[in-house]
């Protein structure tokens, strides 16, 4: 059976945030759509293990900021590669919240939707939450990010508490015209020497060796130590 068929599905990347008893979090998601008309309901799909996901259940209530391709990997690090129960994911973050309490992305987000559980499904590893819309707003203009744009142009990378995470089991080669491509432990990003890392200043070609020493990932944070080689 190759997994890799589901690659073909289309996704798109949004902020999954909710609420409990005045505390707030949010994570990255990627599964994430309208099922229904009338009543309006959209579907959302949270692993178990995450700290939203009981949030969610415990309020009732959840939120989703559909993120533009313009999203900084820095932000998709602070709520894709980090747990609600270490940090505050929303410290730093422009947010606003609904009528209800729920956050969302109010500077970078295009939309937001927030909606109330009207019913959840045990899916294994996540629990599928069907909601009914409470409100809606657009917010920016801009084009949607898809999954593919992550993974393609922003060269992204996907946690294992991800519905779509497949394990790669192949050997990773050395490529980039010879030079070596450095993987991070922390949060599996690729740093590709061909394409550098523009949006913090490193340039196209720059060899990891070039880097300075203070550069980090561009997705979670961990220092240029924290990156091993993958020949």
């Amino acid at each position: 059976m190759n997994l890799k068929a589901l690659y073909n599905l289309s996704y798109g990347l949004y902020m999954v945030s909710s609420k409990d008893e005045g505390r707030m979090n949010g994570q990255i998601a990627n599964s994430a759509m309208q099922i229904s008309s009338e009543p309006p309901t959209i579907v959302v799909s949270i692993n178990k293990q995450n700290m939203t996901n009981g949030m969610i259940r415990k309020s009732g209530l959840f939120c989703i900021s559909i993120l533009p391709e313009e999203t900084p990997l820095f932000l998709i690090g602070q709520f894709g590669f980090k747990s609600g129960r270490d940090v505050d994911k929303f410290a730093d973050a422009h947010y606003q919240t609904t009528a209800q309490g729920v956050p969302y992305l109010d500077e970078i987000a295009l939309s937001y939707i927030e909606a109330r559980v009207i019913q959840d499904i045990d899916a294994g590893t996540h629990t599928v939450f069907i909601g009914e819309i409470t409100t809606a707003d657009v917010l920016n203009e801009g084009n949607p990010m898809t999954y593919a744009y992550y993974h393609q142009v922003k060269k992204g990378s996907t946690p294992p508490t991800a519905p779509t995470y497949v394990a790669d089991t192949k050997t990773k080669k050395e490529r980039s015209n010879g030079m070596d491509t450095y993987e991070c432990t922390v949060c599996g990003y690729e740093y590709v020497p061909e394409d550098g890392d523009p949006d913090n200043g490193v340039e196209p070609g720059t060899p990891f060796e070039k880097i300075p020493d203070d550069w980090v990932c561009p997705v979670c944070g961990a220092g240029k130590d924290e990156f091993e080689k993958i020949g």
